[in-house]
């Protein structure tokens, strides 16, 4: 299974880098790439990032959020603003997955109308005007060729769910414990 990770400047560093680490654990062919020719991406935290090329035709393509409530700068919003990556979208016939506000880039590519999606908290009655069925306080949901996450660690959740047998494994490699409070004993 190829997968590629669609960065764009302003894009949430955990909703690439946590489903990355997730899959590239698993051992999957995980790719950074960005919708046009780029030299580097710059993350809304500012971590500058070298993508391994251009959007392919891979298994699955995972869209990242960030910057959709802001809206100041780049982010998800001002690539839903462009049209770019939402025609993008739109053209792919394969399995995509967001992260985050990455399902408003979904959602302006027309690809989340009528189904069942979820997002950011912040950013769920954007979704819902979009014409999704938000699926409120769901981690993620898989609708088969699409699948969305809520907030950045969500797609952690999701990248776990879409490694199937080995998520046991990947989860006790790095040390995802969701059910166990931080700074708990054993």
């Amino acid at each position: 299974m190829t997968i590629e990770i669609l960065l764009f400047d302003g894009f949430d560093d955990l909703d690439a880098f946590g489903p990355f680490e997730v899959l590239r654990t698993a051992g999957l062919d995980t790719r950074f790439v960005t919708a046009e020719p780029a030299d580097t991406v710059t993350s809304s935290g500012g971590a500058r990032v070298i993508p391994h090329g251009v959007l392919g035709d891979p298994d699955l393509l995972i869209v990242p959020g960030g910057g959709w409530n802001d809206r100041s700068g780049p982010g998800a919003y001002a690539e839903a603003q462009r049209g770019v990556i939402p025609a993008k979208l739109r053209e792919r016939e394969g399995r995509i997955a967001s992260v985050c506000t990455g399902a408003m880039l979904l959602a302006a590519a027309g690809l989340l109308t009528g189904r069942r999606a979820i997002t950011h908290h912040s950013a769920i009655e954007d979704l819902r005007e979009a014409g999704a069925d938000v699926v409120e306080g769901a981690r993620y949901v898989d609708e088969g060729d699409i699948l969305t996450s809520a907030g950045v660690s969500a797609g952690i959740d999701m990248a776990l769910h879409l490694v199937g047998d080995q998520a046991a494994t990947v989860a006790r490699e790095i040390e995802w414990d969701e059910a166990r409070p931080a700074g708990s004993l054993r």
